[in-house]
């Protein structure tokens, strides 16, 4: 299903169905990528976002399977270890490999927006065991020196993305340091960066994402659609659970059956003029007694997004 050129292109990421950095080469119930890619086409999804490099397939393999079912690539999430000084040389050589993914799938693009490198923080084991605590407690957060680490590095891999054909996007991820609405403030101030708005994470790191929308006017230049469950995520923060627990917990649940505003984010969004990638993510863990339980929720949540005209 192709949108038209320079809209909004709906896709699904692998999260959805339970395939993720925690996941993928662990866990044995993690789907097959090419049923998953099968299910996200038959929801009638335009895209997919690339989930661990080499899950769904090497550069050779991706773009025949995405062609076969319709599929483009919507981007790839890269995690960077920005509290590490001498993670630069690394990044930049994995980052290569990504976009070297990005360019073999080009071809399958048709009519849709290029895929977003999707920068984010690696976290520490600090923030992994205080998921949304850094609103209310900044000592968990970096210091000036940290912050120029960071905006120095960060800026060295956009031009790399930028050099290679594509604009970047940080993604304020939970358990990072980049996860409370004050950090991505400083990030906004201390880059030229785009930004991710991702509704869930930034709903569990103390934000609110339709204020973000107005907030952060003209840098959203990628949405991950997530819906989350209020509750839960005040009992996690309550609890100082550790990050696994979002998880476990099922703090993200179906579109509209959370507590996230998305009517009103997609009804600013659009009246904004944004354009480009929406990636439905539905964060899961693999549920071997209810195999078929993903790709029901995908199509819930392609249809929820087609009652609100996309």
């Amino acid at each position: 299903m192709r949108p038209p050129a320079g809209g909004i292109a709906v896709a699904n990421a692998p999260c959805s169905y339970g395939a993720f950095e925690m996941t993928v080469r662990v866990d044995p119930n993690v789907p097959d990528p090419v049923a998953l890619l099968e299910a996200v086409a038959e929801a009638g999804y335009s895209g997919i976002d690339l989930g661990p490099l080499g899950y769904l397939g090497t550069s050779a393999e991706l773009p025949g399977r995405l062609a076969e079912q319709g599929l483009s690539l919507a981007g790839g999430y890269f995690e960077v270890a920005f509290s590490d000084p001498d993670t630069e040389r690394d990044a930049l050589l994995r980052l290569d490999a990504l976009l070297d993914v990005f360019d073999a799938c080009e071809a399958a693009r048709d009519g849709v927006p290029p895929p977003r490198p999707t920068i984010a923080d690696a976290g520490s084991s600090a923030r992994a065991a205080h998921p949304g605590v850094a609103q209310q407690e900044r000592g968990l957060g970096w210091d000036e020196r940290d912050w120029e680490r960071f905006a120095a590095t960060l800026d060295r891999l956009s031009d790399r993305c930028r050099e290679r054909g594509y604009e970047p996007t940080f993604h304020p991820h939970t358990a990072t340091y980049v996860e409370a609405p004050w950090e991505i403030e400083r990030m906004l101030e201390l880059t030229d960066v785009g930004v991710t708005l991702d509704t869930g994470h930034l709903l569990l790191g103390g934000g609110d994402p339709l204020a973000a929308v107005g907030e952060w006017d003209g840098r959203i230049n990628h949405l991950h659609l997530k819906d989350a469950r209020l509750g839960v995520i005040r009992q996690i923060v309550a609890d100082s659970a550790p990050v696994e627990e979002i998880w476990r917990r099922r703090a993200f649940c179906r579109l509209g059956t959370g507590d996230v505003a998305l009517e009103p984010v997609l009804e600013r969004l659009r009246a904004g003029g944004y354009r480009g990638w929406l990636v439905v993510e539905q964060d899961i863990l693999p549920d071997p007694a209810d195999p078929h339980g993903p790709a029901r929720d995908q199509r819930l949540n392609r249809e929820y997004l087609r009652a609100h005209g996309l």
